[in-house]
């Protein structure tokens, strides 16, 4: 599947990077915090709904929302990323990113890859 890049749009993602224990006043307390990088910027082909290929191309017990293409088989983003597609990268009191989608599934192809993204409400 090639990509023309007058179609692609512009999202940002944060890579995973590792988990943390969680401090307060100087004792942990057992919980783990998820640490992202800063959101790389980036351009790809989104969907704006799913449809029957996609559907095929991931399997049938997937739930997504749309489908971002890129033509760079070797592209860093994987299931453990998170994404800013509807709205700019912006964080909590706690430094945590609010990002809009998750990546639920990752399918690549000798010319490209395809992501199935989901989309989640973070508070």
């Amino acid at each position: 599947m090639k990509t023309l890049s007058r179609n692609a749009r512009v999202f940002y993602y944060c890579p995973y990077i590792t988990k943390e224990n969680v401090v307060i006043e100087g004792y942990e307390t057992g919980d783990k915090r998820i640490v992202y990088g800063s959101p790389i910027k980036s351009r790809g082909n989104i969907s704006e709904a799913r449809g029957q290929a996609q559907e095929e191309q991931f399997g049938t017990d997937i739930e997504y929302d749309k489908v971002i293409v890129m033509d760079n088989p070797n592209f860093p983003m994987d299931e453990h990323s998170v994404l800013f597609v509807d709205s700019s990268p912006n964080y909590d009191s706690q430094n945590n990113p609010k990002y809009d989608y998750i990546v639920r599934k990752v399918a690549r192809s000798i010319n490209s890859v395809s992501y199935a993204i989901g989309k989640v409400k973070v508070s």
